[in-house]
């Protein structure tokens, strides 16, 4: 059973896996390289808290309704009593104090049984992460890569043991959007896919399960085309960004459009995946743009849209 659980990198995703995976009670320790990086995390854990309370108190005049729920925190509401809403929100406090963050590789991932890479979306910068770790894991220590488009057989040779290794994906609000998908690569063991499905719902997640590797997973297959189509027309002087995230919820009924999305995922996430795609040099421009000014999406305030 997974119960220590070590996520590097604490950005949008990485500290929501980690908070989600001490709301279910695992415990969990946070890599980070450095003392500005902890700084830099601290206020996506305190608002990932702060998040986790209010939807948990929203819910209170719905329990025992049909109303939609978010999937990651509760089974549902129908059988959900007022007084079980204190007791989660005990959880949330419990699992904001025990978080650790550790800056020293070997300590933090010494007794891990499950190690979450969630470092930046860069092929240099994940092999220098796995060279680093193949001195400190324990023999039977599980890894995983969140990437979010690259295969795990491009770094499985690396590994000590690549039958080991695998990739976890996530969705973005994972309290709520808990989906997670489970991609193995052609040496990947079939009892270690299976242990990390069972990970997956001991956090209050579905795991989806893929047949064989795809750039993308599932999700993200779907995803990044629609928002590189959206980024098209903007960067091409089609329309504005307002007026193609209002076509899209208009003509769909979806609560976002590709731009809000996009403010969501972190405009360097996207920039990261768009360097890797052939002939999106002006898009990749428009989002390096807003990454140096500090418009990096809904984390630091302001992306395509500003927040408070």
């Amino acid at each position: 059973m997974i119960q220590k659980v070590v996520v590097a990198g604490g950005g949008v995703l990485g500290s929501q896996i980690a908070f989600q995976s001490a709301f279910k009670g695992k415990d969990v320790t946070v890599w980070l390289r450095s003392p500005a990086s902890i700084e830099r995390a601290r206020p996506k854990f305190e608002r990932l808290q702060a998040v986790y309370l209010s939807t948990l108190e929203a819910l209170r005049p719905l329990c025992g309704s049909e109303s939609a729920y978010p999937r990651g925190l509760v089974d549902g509401l129908r059988d959900l009593r007022t007084e079980e809403i204190d007791a989660l929100q005990a959880r949330v406090q419990k699992a904001a104090e025990s978080i650790r963050f550790e800056l020293d590789l070997e300590r933090a991932v010494r007794d891990a049984d499950l190690i979450v890479e969630s470092v930046a979306e860069d092929p240099r910068s994940k092999q220098a992460f796995y060279e680093s770790l193949q001195l400190f894991l324990k023999e039977d220590a599980i890894v995983a890569t969140n990437s979010s488009t690259m295969l795990p057989s491009a770094f499985a040779e690396g590994m000590r043991d690549p039958s080991r290794y695998l990739a976890l994906h996530f969705a973005n609000s994972i309290w709520q959007n808990n989906t997670a998908e489970v991609m193995g690569h052609a040496k990947t063991d079939p009892a270690v896919f299976a242990q990390v499905s069972d990970f997956a719902r001991s956090i209050g997640m579905i795991p989806l399960e893929l047949k064989k590797e795809q750039p993308g997973y599932i999700l993200n297959s779907m995803l990044v085309p629609f928002l590189m189509a959206a980024q098209s027309l903007l960067v091409n002087d089609v329309a504005d960004a307002e007026t193609i995230d209002k076509t899209w919820v208009l003509g769909t009924g979806a609560p976002y459009g590709p731009f809000r999305i996009l403010d969501v995922v972190g405009l360097d996430t996207a920039y990261n995946i768009t360097k890797a795609i052939p002939g999106t040099e002006k898009i990749a421009a428009m989002l390096k743009e807003k990454i140096d000014e500090g418009k990096t999406g809904v984390q630091a305030g302001e992306g395509f849209y500003k927040y408070e």
